[in-house]
């Protein structure tokens, strides 16, 4: 599903170039749970970056679902985004002035979908999350856990192959991490693939395989 080969990226501040990934090489297969760890400023963010095609590389290659992502362009790259992968942020994204039912919705109405579609689909996905009776509460009205959890549908409503989560517990406390833990492990034996990026070691420990980065390189893979 996922092939990276000698990855290597790297940003320009003024007249310096700074490395944020050193040649990285990665193959992820369907229905994996993988969590991608490492201290600030190792490289995670940026992988997760170009995994989600939200960023291209400098050298190297990167085949995701058969494709060689280098040699499309950008609306071929937003589609395989808004089609293929979920993605799912720290501090949910939500829209605040719409409620649970529309910002589920918007996935859909970037694809073109119809009305009623939209609804019936969003409804399924608050259901899966276990918000289906919130579906016309603002993001203001609801918990952080609330909150994630509706960004957690908006991710899955238009089934993707891949959700990719950005510390997805890091604005939650204890009790909630857990609940959104269990919610990705429930997604994964469904058949979902799901890489986690975060930087705290007890939610890691709910992946499958964890890979670890230092200073732009991928420094340790195992499974658990």
């Amino acid at each position: 599903m996922i092939d990276l080969r000698d990855i290597q990226k790297s940003y320009r501040f003024g007249d310096t170039r700074v490395p944020a990934l050193k040649g990285v090489t990665l193959r992820v297969e369907a229905g994996e749970f993988l969590a991608v760890t490492g201290v600030s400023g190792s490289g995670k963010s940026t992988l997760m970056n170009v995994l989600g095609l939200l960023e291209g590389f400098d050298s190297g290659t990167y085949h995701c679902f058969g494709q060689d992502v280098s040699s499309i362009g950008d609306d071929d790259a937003a589609n395989i985004r808004n089609r293929r992968i979920g993605f799912v942020f720290q501090l949910f994204n939500l829209i605040p002035r719409i409620n649970a039912l529309r910002n589920v919705e918007l996935p859909m109405m970037y694809a073109g979908l119809a009305a009623p579609v939209r609804r019936e689909r969003a409804l399924f996905a608050l259901d899966i999350v276990g918000l289906a009776a919130r579906a016309d509460h603002k993001p203001s009205q609801m918990s952080g856990g609330q909150q994630q959890r509706v960004a957690i549908a908006r991710a899955i409503v238009n089934n993707p192959d891949i959700i990719i989560a950005d510390e997805p517990t890091g604005s939650l406390d204890s009790e909630n991490s857990q609940g959104i833990m269990g919610l990705f492990q429930r997604l994964n034996a469904q058949g979902k693939t799901i890489i986690l990026v975060t930087h705290e070691e007890d939610i890691a420990a709910h992946a499958q395989r964890v890979i670890r980065m230092h200073d732009g390189f991928l420094v340790e893979d195992h499974w658990q």
